[in-house]
């Protein structure tokens, strides 16, 4: 068999050039960062300012009160490294807490689910030491946008509506910023945020009481904004609002318990990438307390296999992708986390080959982790999807609750240089829990993705991260970056981004057909978000895969949701040809809102 060839057509074209792309999943977002790059900055300012924009444009999948996971190399070095902005759990999340609360999971929404914001302190880190711009620049865009307004995307509305009933009875806070007047916004309104614009005017400030000029004074600027964020009016607002009891995802009232001192002790960092070798490229992502290394085992877990096995095009390919993608989210599930997990061993061939007998030609509905150097997997509480209107077919999923489901950014920058940058920033969702009036955003929810069962590697624990699911990704040729990918999808990331990689790298697709084409993930694992609920042997897959192959997938036993013709992944990418240095750009089609753009 051959592998399916490309389609012959695409909703845009591959971009190229050779002075700098940018890509990311909303158009101001990628027009902001390629501002930057005219303007003389690198990969690093403007994947920086995009990321602030990010904030305002797309509230209601990422915010200020978020988290981020990235993957960058600079252009003269020899291996990716990964930038940390997940903060851990507050001093008072234990778990005693949490069941003296008469819960037994960590909420969906609410500030009990909030662990230390880490985004922004991640993005100052990057600006600090790899950007070249003053902060009051690169922080110009999203002021402006948080001043004086931008247009609000359909999805954002959507959102809004959604949460009305709550924004009007319970979080009024949320209410009088997004519904002035009691009234969701329609799609195309203009929406203003002046409590966070003057947020980041403090940080401008803050950068200001530095008059040494230089580097070394521009490096200084940077640190004084850090110290405001996490010791200063942020941190103090955030931490007094979050004390009063407010309704979570499961309808009782609960006080957070994250502190100032909390905010004070996190810092974020950088850390090597987790690499693994497929198919001539090396792929590079985050490590274990991500779930990264699950691309890397269901890439490894199909490499051997002939070609038209990783073709998802295909009824053979389908099946054996969705059963791959099972074996290494039970990994995950068992293994992973903020922890000494063991990836030399679920790395291993001898590991990876006994896993590997487990595909069959029927679809499993077993959840079957391994068993690693002897110890038993860890195996969490598998509770059953309702099947409830709320399945996750698409981004964002939003119930009247707050419960959300995979709402994501990315972003991908690569300049003349040879930085490259992929970033996917998340959580602060406007639905994650009351807006802090002082500030115009709320706290995170990542520390739904932790359990509260304990001695477990993502057990909910003060002081370690929740296991995230930001996951973007470094492709590199040799040494030399080739490409930066990367999805929103909470769950389904890189359940997303693995069939645009065999397209890819197996199939010869150029990026954007990769993008274009039809994909599919499993539902068959505990999902990262409340009430973590699984669907034994459940696919989500694009119509356009076609009868035949859907109703193959269905004879093999798998429980397909269509999930429509455009709805699943919103891949981009961003790269650089190493035979001439031809620089790259993709973005998904899908929402009608990603765009790339370069020269």
């Amino acid at each position: 068999m051959t592998y399916t060839p490309p389609p012959d057509f695409t909703t845009r074209p591959t971009l190229s050039g050779t002075f700098g792309m940018s890509a990311s999943t909303h158009w101001l977002a990628t027009a902001t960062a390629q501002s930057v790059l005219e303007r003389g900055g690198n990969a690093f300012d403007a994947s920086v300012a995009a990321a602030f924009v990010l904030h305002v444009v797309e509230p209601h999948l990422n915010g200020p009160g978020g988290d981020l996971v990235g993957i960058f190399q600079t252009a003269d070095a020899s291996s990716p490294t990964v930038l940390m902005g997940q903060g851990p759990a507050p001093d008072g999340a234990t778990i005693a807490h949490y069941r003296a609360e008469g819960l037994d999971l960590v909420p969906g929404s609410g500030a009990l689910a909030a662990a230390v914001p880490g985004a922004v302190d991640a993005w100052l880190l990057l600006l600090r030491d790899h950007g070249t711009w003053e902060l009051t620049d690169v922080l110009a865009y999203a002021i402006g946008y948080a001043r004086d307004g931008h247009p609000l995307i359909p999805q954002a509305a959507a959102t809004i509506a959604r949460v009305a009933g709550l924004f009007r009875d319970e979080w009024t806070t949320s209410g009088d910023l997004w519904m002035p007047g009691g009234v969701p916004p329609a799609a195309g309104d203009v929406v203003r945020n002046p409590a966070y614009a003057a947020v980041l005017d403090g940080l401008v400030h803050a950068s200001c009481t530095v008059r040494d000029d230089g580097p070394v004074g521009r490096a200084a600027r940077v640190d004084a904004a850090r110290r405001e964020w996490r010791m200063g009016q942020v941190a103090q607002e955030a931490a007094a609002f979050a004390a009063q009891p407010h309704r979570h995802s499961a309808g009782g009232r609960h006080a957070g318990v994250i502190t100032v001192e909390d905010f004070a002790g996190f810092e974020a960092g950088y850390e090597p990438a987790t690499t693994r070798t497929f198919r001539g490229r090396t792929i590079a992502k985050a490590g274990a307390w991500t779930q990264g290394p699950a691309l890397l085992q269901a890439l490894a877990l199909l490499e051997p296999l002939d070609d038209d096995l990783l073709d998802p095009s295909t009824e053979a390919g389908a099946h054996t992708l969705l059963e791959v993608q099972k074996l290494a989210l039970a990994d995950r599930d068992a293994w992973f986390g903020d922890d000494d997990v063991d990836l030399e061993a679920l790395l291993a061939d001898d590991y990876l080959a006994e896993r590997r007998e487990l595909i069959g030609d029927s679809a499993s509905a077993d959840f079957r982790p391994g068993r690693l150097r002897g110890r038993e997997p860890f195996v969490p509480p598998l509770r059953t999807d309702s099947g409830a209107d709320e399945a996750s077919t698409g981004e964002p999923t939003v119930s009247p609750s707050g419960r959300t489901r995979g709402d994501t950014c990315h972003l991908d920058v690569v300049d003349r240089w040879g930085n490259i940058v992929s970033a996917t920033p998340s959580g602060g969702w406007l639905q994650s829990s009351p807006t802090i009036p002082a500030l115009g955003f709320c706290l995170g929810t990542r520390l739904q993705m932790t359990w509260l069962e304990p001695g477990t590697p993502s057990s909910l624990t003060p002081g370690r991260r929740p296991r995230t699911t930001l996951t973007p990704t470094l492709v590199l040729r040799g040494d030399e970056p080739e490409f930066a990918i990367g999805t929103p999808g909470g769950d389904q990331q890189d359940q997303w981004q693995l069939p645009v990689l065999l397209r890819m790298i197996v199939g010869g697709y150029s990026a954007q057909e990769a993008i274009d084409s039809p994909t599919l993930h499993t539902t068959a694992m505990p999902e990262s978000f409340w009430p973590r609920t699984w669907t034994p042997a459940g696919a989500v897959v694009e119509d356009r895969l076609g009868d035949a192959v859907i109703g193959g997938l269905e004879r093999r036993g798998h429980r397909v949701t269509r999930a429509g013709d455009w709805s699943l992944g919103r891949v981009s990418a961003v790269g650089r040809r190493t035979s001439d240095g031809t620089l790259w750009a993709a973005a998904n089609p899908r929402g009608m809102q990603g765009y790339a753009a370069g020269r």
